[in-house]
């Protein structure tokens, strides 16, 4: 294959879970190879709400392409610069938050999609492609087809305008950030509450009327992540390495604090 493949995008195309881990303190490569062996399909790189850079970035995503997990960029905006930039630098998709409307969905496709389906600048040769060189249009076509697309929908704007957002060509993922949902409802927190589920109802049912995948971030409680599967999610943003070691490292202080001395 000329192309290294998108794991998150194939599972999603095989109907199953899509499981990413995110990032919020690792800054070193390792971390590719690590989520890998914990049987994560792909990398939450998160550059919205941490200070990492484009080239830690960037490095990160170079070292999970070989490592077999996919590397997934939460761009900090809507520019197009925002996502080109990883997507040229080894980025196997990206997640943009805050999207309201159609219109602002329809232009995140054209930044991350080359022609005919958008208006990406065609860069030279990528990692993607392990940096071969290919006839330009076959790289354009390959390129398109394991790129990965996440739109956040994160306000009740956004869920209302849920069916046409997921209408929108070039868009694989409608990514519900249930943190900043709940908050904008009124619900701060309430991840199970009567509101979330109705919202979430909202946008799996557009996603399935437009053939693109429902995501879920923000929630990790046991008990109500399968309620959320069981109604279609399936690119699941499963948890941070930030809460990742403090789960364990409290688990292990805990055990070591009950032992008698």
């Amino acid at each position: 294959m000329s192309i290294i493949a998108n794991h998150a995008k194939r599972r999603l195309a095989a109907g199953e879970l899509s499981l990413g881990m995110g990032l919020r303190q690792a800054r070193t490569v390792d971390i590719a190879t690590i989520a890998k062996t914990c049987d994560f399909d792909w990398l939450f790189v998160d550059m919205e709400h941490n200070s990492m850079d484009v080239d830690t970035a960037a490095q990160i995503s170079m070292a999970a392409l070989s490592a077999g997990v996919s590397p997934i960029v939460r761009v900090p905006g809507h520019e197009h610069y925002h996502a080109t930039r990883l997507l040229d630098n080894g980025a196997q998709g990206v997640v943009v938050p805050h999207v309201d409307t159609a219109e602002e969905a329809g232009r995140i496709a054209s930044h991350c999609r080359y022609p005919p389906i958008g208006h990406r600048s065609v860069a030279g040769a990528q990692p993607q492609l392990s940096f071969k060189t290919l006839p330009t249009a076959e790289a354009m076509r390959l390129v398109n087809e394991e790129t990965l697309v996440v739109v956040m929908l994160e306000t009740p704007k956004a869920i209302a305008n849920a069916e046409s957002i997921a209408a929108v060509k070039g868009i694989d993922v409608l990514l519900v950030g249930f943190n900043d949902l709940c908050a904008e409802m009124g619900v701060p927190g309430e991840f199970g509450g009567e509101k979330a589920e109705a919202a979430y109802a909202a946008v799996v049912a557009a996603c399935r009327k437009h053939g693109k995948h429902p995501g879920m971030g923000g929630v990790y409680d046991h008990k109500i992540m399968p309620k959320f599967i069981g109604m279609g999610a399936r690119f699941i943003l499963s948890g941070s390495d930030i809460s990742f070691m403090m789960a364990g490292g409290r688990d292990r202080t805990g055990f070591l604090r009950s032992l008698k001395l």
